[in-house]
């Protein structure tokens, strides 16, 4: 870090870490740039540390806001060994700046480890889960050692035990931790949000039918379930299937493969990588959006909180998604959208041809979607929620010192 820069961020009472790259057109970014927003807001200004690379500056200082942003962009391959290389950087920062800080926001175990454990520590920790790499990385990395994920599983509880406050985005979530021991009335619930969009015009190249896919394309997402869906609705030869992901075409491959054995890869359209302006875009002039989540253990028994279905609900666009619990706590069948099971190709293909068949009432549960979003799920909510936690560990630092 350069002199000008540790000059100024040492006065700084906030910092929020982050093993994400931000920003980028992933849900999470999105996430991480409204939560340290309303971190920053509080305090006046911080550190954000995040992960870079992709041509994104190593630091970048942003006056209006007091913000420093750090970027850990070391190419390192292998998953373990760069978390535990982005722990020690996360280290390195905060040591110089322990007894200035009044609260640190982290969002995953290797942000939070070198935070709690830090030397001399005064400051008050925020432990925000989105999700469990114990849990999530037995889905992505199918051969991971059983040691390896019972390892991980103990850091996230020495973190979790050591953290003042965890924020989280669900009740399934809240009750996955309160099951691994941790406090409920530590536990507080700040559910995503989404900004109801301006009129957004239809994308030039949109085909005049289309129904939309949004966000990443890991195995948990069911896109395999949603080809095969999209397969038994044939007859509807004008329809087009449109997946907007979140990552870089190459990840595509073997779900492009599936199209093809199906014998639908001329019906889809595929976008990477797009600006969150156009995925609005195409969410707007969609009949349909899906959220195909599958029934595994990453869905369920940790729980997951898709923006997807936010930001769907919020551009007023109907969604058949599969009822999970976390689901649930978003929309309600026949109200905003349908529940479906998880993993049933024919019950997911059944449910959007309903809804293509019944446009009036498909616009109404939209219409009703968009409302929703407006009245209880907008960002502003969310971090006037985050905001009201800040001011309480505030105050209570301000009572105890």
């Amino acid at each position: 870090m350069t002199a000008p820069a540790k000059k100024r961020w040492r006065e700084a009472r906030a910092a929020y870490f982050a093993f994400d790259r931000y920003p980028s057109t992933k849900g999470s970014a999105v996430h991480i740039g409204q939560m340290a927003a309303a971190l920053f807001e509080e305090f006046g200004g911080g550190l954000l540390g995040v992960l870079g690379g992709g041509g994104l500056p190593r630091y970048q200082w942003e006056p209006d806001r007091g913000v420093e942003i750090a970027r850990f962009d070391e190419r390192i391959p292998n998953l373990i060994d760069r978390a535990e290389a982005y722990s020690a950087w996360v280290a390195a920062h905060l040591a110089p700046h322990v007894s200035t800080l009044r609260v640190c926001h982290v969002r995953d175990p290797w942000s939070a480890l070198p935070v709690v454990t830090a030397p001399g520590r005064r400051y008050r920790v925020v432990y925000e889960v989105n999700g469990l790499p114990s849990i999530e990385l037995a889905h992505t990395w199918p051969l991971a050692p059983p040691a390896t994920l019972a390892r991980i599983a103990a850091l996230e509880d020495r973190c979790l035990e050591r953290a003042n406050t965890v924020v989280v985005p669900s009740g399934v979530i809240a009750s996955a931790l309160v099951r691994r021991g941790v406090p409920e009335d530590r536990i507080h619930l700040v559910p995503n949000g989404a900004d109801v969009p301006q009129e957004t015009p239809r994308p030039r190249d949109a085909p005049e039918r289309y129904i939309v896919y949004v966000g990443a394309l890991q195995p948990w997402q069911g896109l395999d379930v949603l080809l095969r869906a999209f397969a038994r609705l044939a007859d509807l030869t004008g329809l087009r299937l449109i997946i907007c992901s979140s990552v870089p075409e190459r990840r595509a491959r073997a779900l492009r493969r599936l199209a093809g054995r199906l014998g639908v890869a001329d019906r889809i359209v595929w976008r990477f990588t797009l600006p969150h302006a156009e995925v609005a875009a195409w969410l707007a002039g969609a009949e349909v959006s899906v959220a195909p989540l599958t029934g595994c253990a990453r869905n369920v028994d940790q729980g997951c909180a898709p923006l997807k279905i936010l930001e769907s609900m919020a551009a007023g666009t109907p969604v058949v998604a599969s009822g999970l619990p976390a689901v649930r706590e978003i929309m309600a069948d026949g109200a905003h959208g349908r529940l479906v099971a998880p993993d049933r190709p024919a019950e997911l293909a059944r449910a959007i041809r309903v809804l293509l068949e019944y446009p009036d009432a498909a616009r109404a549960m939209g219409e009703r979607a968009r409302r929703r979003v407006r009245e209880e799920f907008g960002w502003a909510a969310t971090r006037a929620k985050m905001a009201a936690i800040y001011r309480s560990i505030n105050a209570d630092i301000e009572i105890n010192n």
